[in-house]
């Protein structure tokens, strides 16, 4: 969706914005740039362009995702003009950003299935009326092979290798492919087919967005201004979030699973999540230093399930999590299925498996391992522990918020 508008008069200068733009900001390159952009904007009317690309290399959207849109929020409340890039193209390349090995490309059909994807969750923290959704194949799919060749000439091998991925992968001998390199050259052009004057972008993404200033400063632009938001780690309190290392909280979850996975946040990282992840005033969040910590954490449940699922879903959470998390209820809603064997008894650790709790049943033994599985409210940690076929329903039950009831018969 293509959206054009001027700016907004919301009564703030360039001071008040930049604080309102600092908060949560891990670095400004450069602020001073950034403060005549902003004090522009003001004395002509006009909205600075502020852009974020995404490389859809994955359907759904996390609370780490959401920190960098949290500030093109904070742009777009401040009147600016937010511009989403999808990067259809880039996506071929894959981002090598943190990358030990070469990424597998995706094909276009799993592009564009993951940016429709995409779309449809920006809508739960921008607003989409005000917001320009655009795909890079646009422009980087109409270069020729000539123009890439120019676009090269502004990089050298010496300036892509500062890359610290690259370079410890240089180091390590481990292969780089070629296209790799183009992926930087071509993410910068992007922001000089726009004329961006700000892009978005997590700390990993830093050398990317000083490309696109090197690329604009080449093309005779005025360059985009780099503001960087934290990576913010998962629910291990150790590692950045991540689908693929299991310490996320999904956007889409339901609010009994996110209030519940929010609840696990370690005390450590409560306040960072209340800094990155919501808009509670600061005056407000250090008063809630002053609260017990389970009451604090329970205010930072409610309010990110509040987020994205409304007050009613974070009461439904917050429900859920005092009846079946703390008072170790069985909720009644959990999925039965029947299970057939041949034998007159299983092992756990299969039935695990079976019945979907587990996504293998390496996983189901760790956990047994782990003393994470109970079953019929009884903690498991035999790994020999097998289920006998009968008529009757048995409650699995893994962590402290994934059940199934279950009936194993013999065929």
């Amino acid at each position: 969706m293509d959206c054009y508008y001027t700016v907004v008069n919301t009564g703030l200068d360039a001071d008040q914005q930049l604080a309102r733009i600092r908060r949560g900001a891990a670095e400004i390159v450069v602020e001073s740039e950034l403060r005549a952009k902003l004090e522009r904007s003001l004395r002509t009317a006009t909205p600075l362009k502020v852009k974020l690309g995404l490389d859809p290399t994955a359907p759904d959207l996390h609370l780490g995702h959401t920190v960098v849109l949290q500030k093109l929020r904070d742009f777009q409340e401040l009147g600016h003009q937010v511009i989403i890039i999808i990067g259809d193209f880039t996506g071929m390349i894959g981002d090598p950003t943190g990358r030990s090995e070469t990424r597998r490309p995706l094909t276009w059909d799993e592009i564009r299935e993951n940016a429709e994807t995409y779309k449809a969750q920006l809508g739960k923290v921008l607003d989409m009326e005000r917001t320009q959704v655009r795909f890079n194949s646009e422009w980087l799919g109409r270069l020729t092979f000539e123009q890439v060749i120019r676009e090269t000439a502004h990089l050298t091998v010496a300036r892509i290798l500062q890359r610290e991925d690259f370079a410890a992968r240089y180091a390590a001998g481990r292969p780089i492919s070629l296209h790799e390199f183009l992926y930087p050259l071509a993410q910068g052009y992007d922001s000089v087919a726009l004329g961006a004057d700000v892009e978005l972008g997590g700390t990993d993404q830093t050398f990317n967005l000083l490309v696109g200033r090197d690329l604009q400063r080449a093309h005779g632009q005025e360059p985009q201004v780099a503001v960087t938001t934290p990576i913010l780690e998962g629910l291990d309190g150790a590692q950045k979030m991540s689908k693929s290392l299991g310490n996320y909280v999904g956007i889409n979850e339901p609010p009994a699973e996110m209030y519940g996975k929010l609840m696990s946040v370690p005390d450590a990282l409560m306040f960072r999540y209340f800094e990155l992840a919501t808009r509670v005033p600061e005056g407000e969040i250090r008063a809630l230093r002053a609260l017990h910590p389970m009451e604090a954490k329970k205010r930072l449940a409610w309010t990110i399930t509040a987020m994205y699922h409304g007050e009613a879903g974070a009461a439904a959470g917050e429900a859920h999590f005092s009846r079946v998390i703390q008072g170790r209820e069985v909720p009644e809603d959990i999925e039965e299925v029947s299970l057939g064997t041949s034998a007159a008894a299983e092992p756990l650790w299969k039935v695990l498996a079976r019945t979907g709790l587990v996504a293998s049943s390496s996983e189901g033994r760790r956990l047994i391992q782990q003393g994470a599985v109970e079953l019929d409210g009884q903690p498991i940690r035999d790994l020999n522990f097998a289920v006998a076929t009968s008529p009757a329903s048995h409650v699995l039950k893994v962590g402290k918020r994934r059940f199934k009831r279950f009936v194993l018969r013999k065929e």
